[in-house]
């Protein structure tokens, strides 16, 4: 990729382009690791809904043990928002082009730790387990609260739940505007419908990018095992490297 469009999809000035792209990007990464991580661990680890339904459920049925993982994954998933956040802000005060770039490099950087690792790992499934559902759960916490703040919550990564929402809610935009007749006396607006079917393509498309992600990250585990994270980190680290690099060359 040339090193100039490397850089706007990190930079610190935003577009709308660029948003999109980046989203599209960390959209298949999330799939990838979502479903990777399920074949590891038998486990989603991308969304915090079941989750929490599932700590209820422990609660109520009195699986300590089930309970107490639950709540480590919710905590790992909010620490890792927590810490992208920190970061974000601390490179936002000193200026550094790199604000966004810094929580994606610390992500690849944990995805190749995950990768390497993780077969040698796998005889210990007692350890093993638990402590890689808190590291997935803290790498999606981490993508999910960086693109959120990139995009001013306009975009999310890391579940599905709300894209689907939103993508129903510009159907019903579409249809309405397109279909209602206008009201006697009703002031001429600008017409809501290309704006929703911006959107719309822009949320089926982070849709497609993380189920094609998913299906990629399936296949690659069942042929490579957790060798197949390694090219996501390497992804990842591509697209943070040229901003960490003008940083490091003005410092």
């Amino acid at each position: 990729m040339p090193i100039n469009y490397l850089r706007r999809l990190t930079s610190p000035a935003r577009t709308d382009l660029s948003n999109r792209h980046l989203g599209r990007s960390l959209a298949f990464v999330a799939g990838a690791v979502n479903a990777g991580g399920f074949l590891a661990v038998g486990q989603y680890t991308s969304h915090m809904s079941g989750v929490v339904s599932a700590l209820a459920d422990d609660l109520a049925l009195g699986q300590t043990m089930l309970l107490v993982a639950g709540a480590s994954s919710l905590l790992a998933f909010v620490t890792g928002a927590a810490c992208s956040a920190v970061m974000i802000n601390w490179a936002r005060r000193r200026g550094l082009h790199s604000e966004y770039a810094m929580p994606l490099m610390l992500e690849a950087m944990l995805l190749l730790c995950f990768g390497i690792l993780g077969s040698n790992l796998e005889g210990h499934r007692l350890l093993f387990v638990p402590v890689t559902v808190a590291l997935l759960c803290y790498v999606m916490g981490l993508q999910n609260a960086m693109i959120s703040k990139i995009s001013r919550s306009e975009i999310r990564t890391t579940h599905v739940t709300g894209l689907v929402t939103d993508i129903g809610i510009e159907i019903g935009k579409m249809c309405y505007w397109t279909l209602a007749p206008r009201l006697p006396g009703e002031a001429q607006a600008d017409d809501p419908v290309p704006p929703a079917r911006r959107k719309f393509a822009l949320l089926s498309s982070l849709l497609l990018m993380f189920f094609l992600g998913g299906v990629a990250g399936a296949l690659g585990f069942k042929a490579i095992g957790f060798l197949a994270t390694v090219p996501l980190a390497a992804s990842l680290f591509l697209l943070a490297l040229v901003p960490l690099l003008d940083d490091l060359s003005r410092h």
